[in-house]
């Protein structure tokens, strides 16, 4: 189990999320090392937001001023859902938009915190599947 080849595989597995950071599970089982990229919903909705890469060392807190969709929204959540606290899709929903608005970004135009207010009210249907 060499580092550099470890390494190598991580650098393989997180290829698409260059300029994120990015949480990675390592499984090591029978002296093999099995790589899986596990995203946070920060780093899919900053990745939705399609913004060019960055060099994270040379430029410091970005502004992600940009604006997702509610499709987007739901395909991050689905994404989610299984490590998500909340019982139906609706509520990881809510907390994907919710990490919208802390990242910075508008979903459909509209400040993040008024969608949230209108899935609770019934105005913005969620499917469940």
């Amino acid at each position: 189990l060499s580092p550099k080849k470890v390494g190598d595989d991580i650098a393989k597995a997180t290829q698409g999320w260059k300029g994120l950071r990015i949480t990675v599970e390592l499984k090591i089982q029978n002296r093999q090392a099995s790589v899986s990229v596990v995203p946070s919903a920060s780093s899919l909705v900053i990745k939705a937001l399609k913004e060019p890469t960055r060099d994270r060392k040379k430029v410091k807190n970005i502004a992600h001023s940009g604006n997702i969709t509610m499709d987007d929204v739901i395909e991050i959540a689905r994404t989610k859902r299984t490590r998500s606290g909340a019982k139906h899709l609706s509520g990881t929903c809510k907390e994907i938009i919710g990490t919208a608005q802390s990242v910075g970004c508008t979903v459909d135009g509209q400040p993040p915190h008024d969608d949230i207010e209108s899935i609770q009210s019934g105005d913005i249907e969620i499917p469940e599947e």
